[in-house]
């Protein structure tokens, strides 16, 4: 996986870069190819922690943005939103084959002297 970082009024150790690419990870399963991962931290005024995700694949692009108080809690409630996101796309295309394969069936037609 493929992640570029990009970090505005802050800096995060290792432990909490292990913690972002465990939740991450796992979302590369959902989808074909991920082509590139964009992981944007910032630290605003109020102590706030605002993690804005985007994953590239060929046909698509994933984009998840979420502010709390800390960088675990941020990365989580992104994550989630990924995972819907990806979920949703891949059961949107499963619905259209499905679709085109019910019409497909309606138009058939059998002879009634076909032996099977």
């Amino acid at each position: 996986m493929n992640i570029k970082y990009l970090y505005k009024n802050i800096t995060i150790d290792d432990k909490q870069r292990e913690y972002i690419e465990k939740r991450l990870v796992p979302l590369a399963k959902l989808t074909e190819n991920i082509l590139k991962t964009e992981i944007e931290l910032d630290m605003d005024k109020k102590g706030l922690y605002r993690i804005e995700v985007m994953i590239h694949t060929p046909r698509d692009m994933f984009r998840a943005e979420e502010t709390t108080a800390s960088v675990e809690g941020s990365i989580d409630l992104v994550a989630e939103e990924l995972r819907t996101q990806m979920t949703r796309k891949k059961e949107k295309i499963w619905t259209k084959i499905m679709r085109g394969a019910r019409s497909v069936k309606k138009k058939m037609s059998i002879d009634k002297d076909a032996r099977f």
